[in-house]
């Protein structure tokens, strides 16, 4: 029975999915005699956390009442108060958590509050899929650096685009609709000049009611064309250009469109990535998707800062031996220095395929 209402708690927290970043999302039922009296999640960033939105639902009172809630209650002060007191508060007579926070601030400290109340506390209750649903965050509160995807689509004989460089479209509508869920869920798109100068995208979210993510340009040498999209629209979408060139002059153009620009050191002649990790998430951006260039792509997966991939295969042949590949860069010299992928899904999406799961020697 706690696994149903856990997972009722679950599918609350999911409905914020790029609401709440970078906080986590958190779904909250509260059960009496059987009965869902109050449920809540965390909506958005800022507002109410989701055990104070579902005990101010509760239908009935709450003292006696189980409460479920798919991450630890908080004990600090935040831009919120600490919602341990209000679950102390209420009467509960036992808390259900599907996993623990691993905040520092938090760490345990919530569930052992509410246990010295006198409240009995369950923890671990479809724990692997609570920390799951909150990857990106579990990620960037410990290590201070963002959650990254490496996305792309390709045919079945591993090309990105044809012989002459079209690309559009290679997957079909359902799988570029996934493709956009992601854009909503995470919180910047990176992609490098290449990508810029071939295809001109906007890289916007087309998801119903979705917010765009942060778009990120790796420049090295600033060639992005002033009239790109993502320059001509950087008022209306945030645009950040990563690059080595300390050129005031030449930084110029792109500061008075409305990007922001950060220059990082050089690292075998591209911009450094791990450095540039570190920047964004000093900016509070816990999540990014690579999506774009064959070369980045490489230099991503070689720094150690991939997490995650998601590989769309389209069942169709392009053939070419000069066509494109979804990694470029020097590659691996051995096949057992292949980047693996662990935890591994597949799954149809309309007449593609998605292959997805976790990078193997992703930084830990």
């Amino acid at each position: 029975m706690d696994e149903k209402y856990m997972r009722r708690a679950l599918e609350l927290a999911a409905r914020a999915r790029g609401r709440t970043s970078p906080n986590p999302m958190v779904g909250c039922v509260i059960v009496k005699d059987g009965e869902i009296i109050g449920e809540g999640l965390h909506e958005r960033y800022g507002g109410p956390h989701a055990e104070r939105n579902a005990l101010a639902a509760c239908t009935k009172p709450t003292s006696g009442a189980d409460m479920y809630v798919t991450l630890e209650p908080c004990c600090h002060h935040g831009k919120t108060p600490p919602c341990a007191d209000a679950v102390i508060e209420s009467g509960v007579k036992r808390v259900i958590i599907g996993c623990l926070d691993p905040n520092p601030k938090v760490g345990g400290m919530g569930a052992e509050r509410i246990r010295r109340a006198g409240i009995e506390v369950k923890v671990g209750v479809l724990e692997k899929e609570c920390r799951d649903l909150n990857k990106i965050f579990m990620r960037y509160i410990t290590s201070g650096r963002p959650y990254v995807m490496l996305k792309y689509a390709m045919t079945a004989d591993g090309k990105i685009a044809s012989v002459s460089g079209k690309s559009k479209w290679i997957t079909g509508e359902k799988a570029r609709e996934d493709a956009h869920r992601d854009r909503n869920a995470y919180s910047a798109i990176m992609v490098g000049v290449g990508t810029v100068l071939a295809d001109d995208p906007r890289l916007t979210c087309r998801a119903d009611g979705g917010a765009d993510p942060v778009r990120i340009v790796c420049d090295t040498n600033l060639r992005t064309p002033i009239g790109a999209e993502v320059v001509r629209s950087a008022g209306e979408t945030p645009t950040i250009i990563a690059t080595c060139l300390a050129d005031k002059e030449k930084q110029r153009p792109y500061l008075e469109a409305g990007c922001e620009i950060i220059l990082t050191p050089p690292k075998d002649g591209r911009v450094d990535l791990d450095y540039l990790m570190d920047e964004l998430g000093r900016r509070k951006i816990d999540s990014v998707i690579v999506e774009g260039g064959g070369e980045l792509a490489w230099s991503a997966l070689s720094a150690g800062t991939v997490d995650y991939v998601k590989c769309y295969i389209a069942p169709k042949i392009f053939g070419g031996a000069g066509a494109k590949t979804p990694v470029g860069g020097q590659g691996v010299d051995e096949p057992g220095g292949a980047f693996m992928i662990k935890n591994t899904k597949i799954s149809r999406i309309g007449d593609d395929f998605l292959i997805e799961g976790e990078i193997k020697c992703s930084r830990e």
